[in-house]
């Protein structure tokens, strides 16, 4: 909840002036397309000035009982036919263009919030405000192409109909244009409030929606508090808001067609009056009366403009709301190739890392040689996984720089980066339809021989192949346990392993059997390379070469896990001091890890503590 409040306060704070150059934007994607609507829009709005002059000369010529009535009446019908004809292609046209907008409109903001570092975009916005601003909101901004070429058309035919007006007579002209200012001090007066009611209520849409997904991804943990009644009072409380700026639009709305359902008939009335006047004085023929006040009523054509501009101050809205998605800034890659082959070597150099005005990280310089294996550990919000984050640039650091052999991460292309970076992680998200297309998932396809291989490493193996269809398993629906998820996620890293591989707590929900096999495969069987492990466990933390101990963002120590052990403050890290398993004397195998195929007995620990081997 405080989420949603604190994403709605920044949305108050957000600028909104890209919302005009992202609709500029929207209309050149499907340039050609529009002008065929403007075109087809411009035809009708043609069509419909011509027709009163059309059908007034007509109705003269049949009252004359003139030979060229028939003429006359068959042009009447050619312009209706072509009404109808330009009004279904624009229909058309409109809705291809509007289709091609809304999709160019989300790949554009989707791209750009993958484009960004992972916090990036929670900052800016809760799950459920992102997917509204990336589907709503995107909908409504994507038929502004269609509204554009309409409403520049749509002015054709008041301007069309004041012309016709002063060129049938210029006194009817006079009356009408009387009354034009209340018509724009109307439409000044609708854009205005509509404009605001169109965006506190795609606001508190948006509110709803963030809220709505905080259940969902607690629903268990709801079900199991029995809160259900005080969650849906929860998500359904902005409601009345919701309803409050609903009617506040449509009464907004109504008071524009009401202005001018009043006065649209009285400035009709008006010209009909004079134009009587005009008729009993011989001045004005019957068709030309006729004439007159269609033309009146064109050039009064306040509902159009209305209904155009109503849309276009939704689209306007809308478009804000996305517009300030595309405002926050990307991470800007170099074009560098790392070195083909290189050991690994990971340096960070008075690296700060800056959270809402409070840092995380606080001038930490650490060097993790190539092909070494390095536990960072330290209490909750010590920086642990801001500091495995700016290892492999899922997210900048504010100030000093990190290096992989050398090059700066920002350098680095970053489909290479991607390559020679693994990352596993304590919650993964799986993607595919199918268990060996989650493991496959990632900068490159992997083979089925690597697949397996990969899910031997990380112990998932045993329980894939006992699904019923095996690595063919559709994901969605295979009984996967917290442990099972994290061992796919390590198979999906072993896959793609590159020079570095960082492991944010990745072995939280393994057994320690489970675990210490893990470790072994990490060291046996995976590409060598060097691993940085976030560590929650002082048995992890025992099987690596060298310990970084963080506290409050800063680098307290550096040195062995035994070494360290020896501080109450560093044993105090760790919620069960007494777990020290994999911490073995017997010789280590590749990259730090004891190997536990190897017999000994627990070392750097504390003195009771004993060994376990699988």
């Amino acid at each position: 909840m405080a989420a949603t409040r604190r994403t709605a306060d920044r949305a108050e704070q957000a600028p909104t002036d890209g919302s005009g150059r992202l609709l500029v934007g929207a209309v050149r994607h499907s340039a050609g397309r529009t002008a065929a609507v403007f075109g087809c829009s411009a035809g009708s709005a043609a069509v419909a000035i011509a027709l009163p002059a059309v059908l007034g000369h007509a109705l003269d010529l049949l009252l004359d009982d003139d030979a060229g009535a028939r003429r006359a009446v068959t042009l009447c019908a050619i312009l209706i036919v072509a009404e109808v004809v330009f009004d279904a292609s624009e229909a058309l046209l409109g809705g291809i263009v509007t289709a091609r907008t809304a999709a160019w409109l989300r790949r554009l903001g989707i791209d750009h919030v993958l484009s960004l570092a992972p916090h990036r975009a929670a900052e800016r916005c809760t799950p459920g405000d992102l997917v509204t601003r990336l589907t709503g909101n995107v909908a409504e901004a994507s038929t502004a192409p269609l509204t554009v070429a309409n409403g520049v058309a749509t002015l054709f035919v008041p301007l069309g109909g004041l012309t016709a007006l002063a060129l049938i007579d210029i006194r009817l002209f006079a009356v009408f244009l009387a009354g034009v200012p209340l018509l724009a001090w109307l439409l000044r007066a609708f854009v205005r409030d509509s404009s605001d009611s169109v965006t506190r209520y795609q606001r508190v849409q948006a509110d709803i929606a963030g809220r709505l997904v905080e259940a969902l991804s607690g629903a268990r943990t709801i079900a199991a508090a029995g809160s259900s009644a005080r969650e849906l009072d929860r998500i359904l409380a902005p409601l009345p808001e919701l309803g409050n700026q609903g009617r506040r639009m449509w009464h907004v709305y109504g008071r524009a067609m009401a202005g001018a359902g009043i006065l649209v008939p009285l400035l009709t009335t008006a010209v009909l009056a004079v134009g009587g006047v005009r008729l009993t004085h011989g001045n004005l023929t019957v068709g030309e009366l006729l004439a007159a006040s269609r033309y009146a009523v064109l050039a009064a054509g306040l509902g159009a403009a209305v209904g155009q501009l109503n849309a276009l101050v939704r689209s306007r809205a809308a478009a804000r709301r996305t517009a300030e998605l595309l405002a926050v800034s990307p991470m800007c890659s170099g074009a560098d190739p790392l070195s083909a082959s290189g050991p690994g070597r990971l340096e960070l150099r008075g690296v700060t890392v800056v959270r809402n005005g409070t840092p995380v990280l606080r001038d930490v310089d650490l060097i993790v040689p190539g092909g070494t294996t390095m536990a960072v550990v330290g209490h909750s919000g010590a920086g642990k996984s801001t500091l495995a984050a700016v290892a492999g640039r899922l997210t900048d650091v504010d100030a000093g720089a990190v290096l992989l052999d050398g090059v700066p991460l920002a350098e680095i292309d970053p489909e290479r980066l991607r390559r020679e970076v693994g990352y596993a992680f304590e919650r993964p998200a799986l993607f595919g339809d199918t268990i060996a297309e989650a493991i496959a998932f990632g900068p490159y396809a992997s083979s089925p021989g690597e697949i397996e291989f990969a899910a031997e490493a990380a112990g998932a193996d045993s329980f894939i192949r006992l699904l019923p269809k095996g690595y063919a398993a559709p994901l969605g629906t295979a009984p996967l346990s917290g442990g099972e998820l994290q061992r796919l996620g390590l198979a999906r890293a072993f896959a793609h392993a590159g020079r570095l591989l960082v492991l944010d707590d990745a072995t939280s929900s393994l057994d320690s059997v489970t675990e210490l096999r893990v470790g072994r495969a990490l060291v046996r069987d995976v590409r060598a390379g060097t691993r940085l492990l976030i560590a929650h466990r002082a048995s992890s933390a025992a099987r690596a070469d060298r310990v970084v101990w963080l506290e409050d963002g800063r680098v307290r120590a550096l040195g062995t896990h035994e070494a360290l052990w020896e501080d109450p403050g560093y044993r105090a890290v760790f919620a069960d001091p007494g777990d020290v398993r994999g911490a073995w004397e017997g010789p280590r195998g590749r990259a730090g890890f004891a190997d536990p195929g190897v017999g000994g007995s627990a070392a750097g620990a504390a003195p009771d503590s004993a060994g376990e081997e699988p």
